[in-house]
């Protein structure tokens, strides 16, 4: 799971993203509504944490604009303890959730979790399972049938994207931005090795497979169901 922080509260946003990362959650943070804007549409994250208060772009005006151009990816506000009207006009434009200053770090990471599952139906926390290939994102471990291999934590994130995407051709520029992440010096050639790996770990016991779209990407297929 990838989540963008949108907060200019650096002191809060950096302890942040290092909390979601014990926690499995990959996090990129900016300190701007217009920054946010701009890495929201590129439609890699899970879920958005979105503070209202923010510098060249408040985080309504964010949120207004993402609703208008059909980007529905989850949206918790991060909102005032006494501002109750901003709370009522988020969710009048299409906030999921809010939570309010100064919050519980725990409330905060258990609404992310919440969140993240909306739309993906019997997709849980931690377990994600196609055929016999089974994922825990908690410890990063992959069964296949009886046998069990472990993944490094790179292995694991784009395993993960590439299950919760089934059928669908992934680019390797949306591979790189949401398993490396936006700041990463990651190459295209990165990409291809780890792909590798996956495929070397799956092996042909496995019920899915890694399909290469030449010009493309790639993209996760049931075997039995393979096109």
């Amino acid at each position: 799971m990838r989540v963008l922080i949108v907060e200019d509260e650096v002191t809060l946003a950096k302890p942040l993203v290092a909390l979601l990362g014990k926690n499995q959650i990959l996090a990129d943070t900016v300190e701007d509504g217009e920054s946010g804007l701009m890495l929201a549409r590129k439609m890699i994250y899970d879920v958005i944490v979105l503070d209202i208060m923010l510098p060249q772009m408040d985080g309504l005006s964010v949120l207004k604009t993402l609703r208008e151009e059909n980007n529905y990816t989850p949206i918790l506000l991060l909102t005032a303890l006494d501002n109750i009207d901003d709370r009522v006009k988020g969710l009048d434009l299409g906030a999921d959730d809010y939570l309010t200053k100064p919050f519980d770090t725990k409330e905060l990471i258990a609404r992310i979790k919440a969140l993240s599952r909306r739309g993906k139906g019997s997709i849980s926390d931690d377990i994600i399972s196609i055929g016999n290939v089974s994922l825990n994102t908690n410890d990063a471990s992959l069964t296949v049938g009886e046998r069990k291999e472990n993944l490094t934590k790179k292995e694991a994130n784009l395993l993960e994207t590439l299950m919760r995407n089934k059928d669908h051709v992934l680019s390797k520029d949306y591979i790189l931005d949401k398993v490396w992440g936006i700041d990463s010096y990651a190459i295209d050639n990165s990409v291809e090795i780890y792909i590798h790996y996956l495929r070397k770990k799956l092996s042909s016991d496995a019920d899915v497979k890694i399909v290469t779209k030449r010009g493309l990407g790639y993209s996760l297929k049931e075997k039995n169901n393979d096109k």
